[in-house]
């Protein structure tokens, strides 16, 4: 299986496979509104404009995207804390965090590490102090979140981030330790 991972920090250049990735891995769920494909257009808009936007990508040996990783660096004061809690532990909202926004892989790819790869790939020589990413704890009933869990992720809090979305858990490592 040849996979060939590409890392943007352009969303313009990104966005084209991204989308076409998304709505494979999405597909069961593009009929809900916060999984539709124009939501996930607004997002990659919004997080490719900010400090420390990366993507990466996997492709296939047709150049198909198969994968795909998203995210940028978060500090003191962002959203991102703001909606897991007002008491969080000072270490992670004073330090440059990535929020990992989305990561999937394709049903063919499922199963051979391709999601940890574009993971590694994307947490990779960053600057950030640590990662941080909301997962439904309901997902592959539990499965989802022990992957993460083995990826060195701790869960740190609950999480809703926006009315229409499931109640998540808010989970982050340290990077570059």
């Amino acid at each position: 299986m040849t996979i060939q991972l590409r890392r943007f920090t352009d969303v313009e250049q990104a966005r084209g496979p991204l989308i076409e990735a998304y709505a494979e891995v999405r597909a069961p769920l593009l009929h809900l509104p916060n999984y539709s494909v124009p939501t996930l257009a607004e997002r990659l808009e919004r997080y490719g404009r900010t400090p420390g936007f990366a993507a990466v990508l996997a492709f296939d040996a047709e150049d198909r995207p198969v994968g795909y990783a998203y995210g940028n660096t978060v500090r003191a004061g962002d959203l991102w804390w703001k909606r897991i809690s007002d008491d969080l532990d000072a270490e992670y909202t004073r330090a440059p965090t990535l929020a990992l926004r989305e990561i999937g892989v394709t049903v063919a790819f499922r199963g051979t590490g391709l999601a940890r790869r574009v993971h590694d790939e994307l947490l990779a020589g960053r600057e950030d102090r640590y990662a941080s990413l909301m997962v439904n704890p309901a997902a592959g009933e539990g499965k989802v979140q022990r992957v993460y869990e083995s990826w060195g992720y701790e869960a740190i809090g609950p999480v809703q981030p926006a009315p229409d979305s499931p109640v998540l858990t808010a989970m982050v490592r340290p990077l570059n330790a």
